[in-house]
């Protein structure tokens, strides 16, 4: 079966920075719903389109076929006594973000404590970084009705959320 619209497409990767620092890597193969649901980021799935189980893939994503730009905007410092006394660089908090909706939050990550202030950061992690992204497809099925109605790939069993 090739890899098309509404399939579960099966695969192991291996996600490293532009100077091939190694960032992630799978031991056992991760799965997606495949069509434009989100599971995968969309320059991956144009290029495992039409791919058959055992296609190897080598894709370079530039940042924003990736996690975006970084955004300097998102780097805010906040008084000290809006946090917990014990919070700590890495600790990450949600907040809404500046000029955006009520409903508008993100997920943002501690990079400096000092007496009176916190730093904090809501870019990605990896935001405005180029990636590679190598791998090999191991599996191709068709997705159940469950999985498309849901949007998302269900394991061995069933629904679980």
């Amino acid at each position: 079966m090739k890899i098309a619209k509404d399939t579960v497409v099966s695969l192991r990767y291996e996600l490293s920075d532009a100077s091939g620092t190694l960032l992630e890597k799978t031991d056992e193969p991760i799965s997606y719903l495949h069509g434009g649901y989100d599971g995968i980021f969309p320059v991956v799935e144009e290029e495992l389109q039409g791919k058959d189980v055992g296609a190897k893939f080598d894709i370079t994503m530039e940042p924003d076929d990736a996690f975006g730009e970084y955004e300097h905007d998102l780097v805010r410092v906040e008084p000290r006594n809006l946090f917990p006394g014990e919070v700590a660089i890495g600790m990450q908090f949600e907040g809404g973000v500046e000029g955006g909706d009520d409903d508008d939050y993100s997920l943002y990550t501690v990079v400096d404590v000092t007496d009176t202030e916190v730093t904090v950061d809501g870019n990605h992690p990896l935001a405005g970084k180029t990636l590679n992204f190598v791998g090999v497809v191991t599996g191709v099925r068709a997705a159940t009705a469950d999985e498309l109605s849901h949007g998302h790939t269900h394991g061995e069993g069933g629904h679980h959320h």
